[in-house]
């Protein structure tokens, strides 16, 4: 599958937020946002011309990013959710968050969204006892998540938890840390996914 590979600090720039893709970096001194507040580029201290279309397009920009996917992978999440029952955005997230990659980061397993779709490809998580290396692998109300017995002194890992002590767990997972697994307790709520993102203007979008 087709990823981006570029330098991420420059996505957190071009969307003048952090989006919290590097892990510990993003909190400390070194955190590219807090060193230059501008978009990247030779006309990034320019400011931008506002319109509808860039509002959604920066919105649809910034989501994608944050879970790490190109275009052609999010459109599908798009479609999916538009043909569930409910509020088209709210289930685009629910279906973003479910992911077993997003659910490793959360769990406080890896540092970074990236780093737990690495952990999860490695073949270092298993999903109610079962090996699974396909990070958009979704889980269910019930699985249990857990690190692979031979992952279980995997020194990223250790760090991640360490580091994961910053973090708060969300309230539709339950994590052990000592036994190294995590399980869920029910599907998100829009109220339990802690994103500064406006999904109505992703929808609004592609609506058109």
């Amino acid at each position: 599958m087709a990823r981006y590979t570029g330098p991420v600090c420059r996505l957190c720039r071009r969307e003048g937020e952090k989006l919290f893709l590097k892990g510990d970096r993003c909190y400390g001194d070194k955190c590219a946002v807090e060193k230059r507040p501008y978009p990247p580029g030779q006309a990034g201290k320019k400011r931008p011309r506002e319109s509808e279309y860039r509002v959604q397009l920066r919105e649809k920009q910034k989501t994608k990013r944050i879970y790490g996917m190109l275009e052609k992978q999010f459109r599908s999440y798009y479609e999916e959710a538009n043909r569930q029952q409910g509020i088209t955005g709210e289930n685009l997230l629910r279906l973003l968050e479910t992911r077993l990659d997003n659910v490793v980061y959360r769990l406080g397993f890896a540092s970074s969204r990236k780093e737990a779709r690495q952990t999860v490809r490695h073949g270092h998580i298993q999903v109610n006892g079962k090996r699974v290396d396909i990070p958009s692998f979704r889980v269910s109300e019930g699985d249990l998540v857990s690190i692979a017995p031979k992952a279980k002194d995997y020194l990223k890992i250790k760090s991640a938890i360490i580091s994961s002590e910053r973090s708060t767990v969300p309230g539709w997972l339950e994590v052990d840390i000592e036994k190294l697994q995590g399980s869920v307790i029910s599907l998100p709520t829009r109220d339990q996914i802690d994103l500064t993102v406006k999904e109505n203007l992703i929808v609004e979008l592609y609506s058109k």
